[in-house]
């Protein structure tokens, strides 16, 4: 087993499996947040409310986050290959989004995008163990996180114009044409090893709750549900906030919320690089989360021009800093092995999901309620503090070079 697994982490092919794993997280976040910019344009051409029409970027979380601990024991008894390959064909469903009829078929093709992005956040741990070394994997980790974080730059960024080209169904089928494309190079390309990574059959229940009973797990779940919050709520409704309160144009106000991820592309490669020569891995957990707690308030406090923009940078660098990090401190206190990180990294899935599935739509909700925005990001933001308090109350640490012969596994 060891001498397979040694083998894997030299192998070349190993290039091409980061690939396919860098694409499938362009195009979960291609897709996460295509509704956000045109929720207006859906809003009038369906005749919807706001809390209606924040089901587009909820439900699909809300499916994730259902997925998640389960997905966890679900991939192992499917295997890598034919979880992934699922996913990716969930995801590619959205490519039909200009034939659907209505809203529910509409929020139907974004329910089963959900599944196929939990399906790939489950098997991408225990994929990624099996092909690189420790020290790659946290590399690997940010490289993910940046091409996701670009994915949903890239349709804040591009919504808008293609939606007034293509119509908005058309734009949202431009993006689920990547899926499309990633399951035939899955289909062609994807490999596992023979015993796919000696992923155990199932995981006895005892042992779900071993793994995640622990002090530090359930502060890391809490930060990354916190951020996670925040990040939904801002992401799905800053652009119609600053279009509608601020009176910007909708383009505008979607490129502004666009900096969200695009600085966090660069955020998180420093995320991944800079923990392996400097600092204790808790400060990159308290900086960023005081990044964001400032950010987050004054992004919708304040109407001045320059410190929207600095809030949203502030916003986009704190909410990716930290996500190399609190992954790799996880797969580490699932022991480094396999079939235990898919079980946390989908408790990590639901955790998040259920918080990312609510965001929008009190914002939604309170928006319509109130008259005002404010009330609800008030509250979105109060969740981003978890992630300052897990990086001052979180015990111990881990080291960025430990190897899987070195863990022990709680299970």
């Amino acid at each position: 087993m060891e001498a397979a697994t040694d083998s894997l982490h030299r192998s070349r092919y190993r290039i091409v499996i980061a690939g396919l794993i860098l694409a499938a997280h362009l195009a979960v976040g291609l897709n996460m947040f295509a509704v956000s910019p045109i929720l207006l344009i859906i809003i009038d051409d369906l005749s919807i409310n706001r809390a209606t029409a924040g089901l587009l970027v909820a439900m699909p979380m809300l499916v994730a986050a259902i997925f998640g601990l389960p997905g966890g024991l679900i991939t192992m008894r499917l295997g890598l290959r034919r979880t992934y390959g699922a996913a990716w064909v969930a995801m590619g469903l959205l490519a039909l989004s200009p034939l659907a009829p209505n809203f529910l078929a509409i929020l139907t093709l974004r329910l089963l995008f959900g599944l196929g992005a939990a399906m790939m956040f489950t098997a991408s741990g225990p994929l990624l163990l099996q092909w690189f070394k420790p020290k790659e994997v946290l590399v690997m980790n940010g490289l993910n996180s940046a091409i996701l974080s670009l994915g949903i730059f890239l349709s804040l960024a591009t919504a808008v114009p293609l939606a007034e080209a293509l119509e908005w169904k058309g734009a949202l089928g431009v993006f689920g044409v990547v899926g499309v494309l990633g399951a035939l190079a899955w289909g062609f390309l994807g490999r596992v090893p023979a015993r796919d990574g000696h992923l155990p059959a199932m995981v006895p229940l005892r042992g779900v709750f071993v793994l995640l009973r622990s002090r530090a797990m359930l502060l890391l779940l809490a930060a990354d549900a916190g951020v996670f919050i925040q990040y939904t709520a801002l992401s799905a409704w800053l652009p119609t906030f600053y279009a509608e309160v601020r009176g910007m144009t909708l383009g505008r106000a979607a490129l502004i919320t666009a900096l969200l991820p695009l600085v966090g592309v660069f955020a998180v490669i420093a995320g991944a690089l800079i923990p392996l020569k400097f600092g204790a891995p808790r400060i990159f957990l308290i900086v960023p989360g005081i990044m964001i707690i400032v950010g987050g308030l004054a992004s919708f406090n304040f109407s001045s021009t320059p410190v929207i923009y600095a809030s949203v940078i502030l916003i986009g660098v704190g909410s990716w800093l930290y996500v190399p990090t609190l992954l790799s401190w996880t797969m580490q206190l699932a022991g480094m092995v396999p079939g235990n990180v898919a079980i946390v990294w989908g408790a990590l899935i639901t955790v998040s999901g259920i918080g990312m599935f609510l965001s929008p739509i009190l914002v939604g909700f309170l928006r319509d309620a109130s008259g005002t925005f404010t009330l609800g990001f008030l509250i979105c933001s109060a969740a981003a503090w978890s992630l300052l308090l897990a990086g001052i109350f979180i015990p111990g640490g881990f080291s960025f070079s430990l190897s899987q012969d070195e863990s022990q596994a709680p299970v």
